[in-house]
């Protein structure tokens, strides 16, 4: 957890370090956010299936470690940065050491046997939900301070979880079940093929893109457009993300599972849809912070939409293919992770920037509500087809 915490302790203020970089011009700090959001995804994306497979071959310990100390290291580098191509430097390391993150669950399907499986990975799970809800807030509060600060907790942070593992966590992978690396397991997106196999299958996975790629707007711009429409400082920022992560740890650990079990997936997934709608169009016309605050617990109940979707797409395909599926899922999650943050970012800088035809700061957000009303249409045109 204390990774995850790491994580979410520099989302507040990266992007307001960049706009200082930049003498404070939004809309360029903007775009070249957006451009770090994309190139950290990518490295994501890349280095994901790679880093699993060298895990396969070498044993979780290493991987784990190694990426725990590079992830320490890079939040150093990020510190002391002295300019916009140091941090750049920083979030590419940063992109592949967090990579490592799909080797925690490996680890965990190592050391469980599989009736018990399902809860460790809700505990990890969980783990992420309360390292987003407490990172923020105290990246929040440290950057009110000083905007450095942040990452030199972060480093501390990942760097004594780093200590902690290398005396006391042990090999979940004997050498008798290693794997010999092979760099075609490590295409990442390889399983995309199955979604190709099937046409209800494909379309659901296009409504499932939709979301994620709507569900990028929130990380990709909210720290810049909060200081520029409603003049938030980190702490104010940090504080908002922290109620997010509460709402969204409420709505999918203790709401999802009854309304999917009293309405049914298909009723879930256009409820979830259409609170995604209402909840990005509150956030793009909200003309003050308190109706801002308004829209985070009816964008929260978008949270319908992740498990009813894999429902959905669970049922068309046989059971020795949903480890394909669920991969083809996080290569959505990956693709999602390319296109968003340059499309959201870029949008917002080009309605507030000095060439803007209409002055509008909530144009990404309304962007993304456009993208939830397409996977809406989708959605009942499959679901009612079924």
């Amino acid at each position: 957890m204390l990774d995850v915490v790491a994580l979410g302790v520099v989302i507040p203020v990266l992007p307001k370090l960049v706009e200082r970089f930049l003498g404070g011009d939004t809309p360029r700090a903007a775009e070249i956010y957006g451009l770090f959001g994309t190139v950290w995804a990518l490295m994501q994306f890349v280095c994901s299936p790679l880093i699993g497979s060298l895990s396969d071959r070498f044993g979780r310990r290493p991987v784990i470690l190694l990426s725990n100390f590079g992830l320490g290291l890079d939040y150093i580098v990020m510190a002391l940065a002295p300019s916009l191509g140091w941090l750049f430097l920083g979030r590419v390391i940063s992109g592949i050491t967090g990579a490592s993150f799909t080797t925690a669950w490996a680890y965990v399907a190592d050391v469980t046997p599989p009736e018990t499986r399902t809860a460790g990975f809700a505990r990890i799970g969980a783990a992420w939900g309360l390292g987003f809800i407490l990172g923020p807030a105290l990246g929040g509060v440290l950057g009110a301070m000083n905007p450095r600060l942040p990452f030199w907790v972060s480093a501390a942070l990942t760097l004594g979880n780093a200590l902690y593992g290398l005396f006391v966590l042990p090999e979940s992978l004997p050498p008798q079940r290693r794997k010999p690396f092979d760099v075609r397991r490590a295409n990442p997106v390889g399983s995309l093929s199955l979604l190709r196999s099937r046409r209800g299958l494909l379309r659901l996975a296009l409504v499932y893109l939709l979301y994620f790629v709507a569900h990028q707007v929130l990380p990709s711009v909210f720290v810049l457009y909060a200081g520029y429409r409603y003049r938030w400082n980190e702490r104010m920022v940090g504080l908002t993300l922290t109620a997010v992560g509460v709402c969204s740890v409420i709505v999918q650990g203790g709401i999802v599972k009854p309304i999917v079990a009293r309405f049914g997936e298909r009723r879930a997934l256009l409820a979830g849809l259409a609170c995604g709608v209402m909840g990005q169009a509150i956030f793009a016309l909200a003309a003050t912070g308190a109706w801002f605050w308004s829209g985070i617990p009816v964008l929260a109940f978008m949270g319908l939409v992740g498990p009813s979707t894999q429902g959905l797409m669970s049922r068309h395909v046989a059971a020795e293919e949903q480890g394909r599926l669920q991969g083809a899922n996080s290569s959505l999650m990956g693709i999602a992770g390319l296109i968003g943050p340059g499309l959201f970012s870029y949008t917002f800088a080009g309605f507030i920037g000095p060439h803007a035809t209409w002055h509008l700061p909530g144009a990404a957000f309304l962007l993304a509500a456009s993208l939830l009303v397409a996977a809406f249409g989708l959605a009942w045109r499959v679901t009612s087809a079924r």
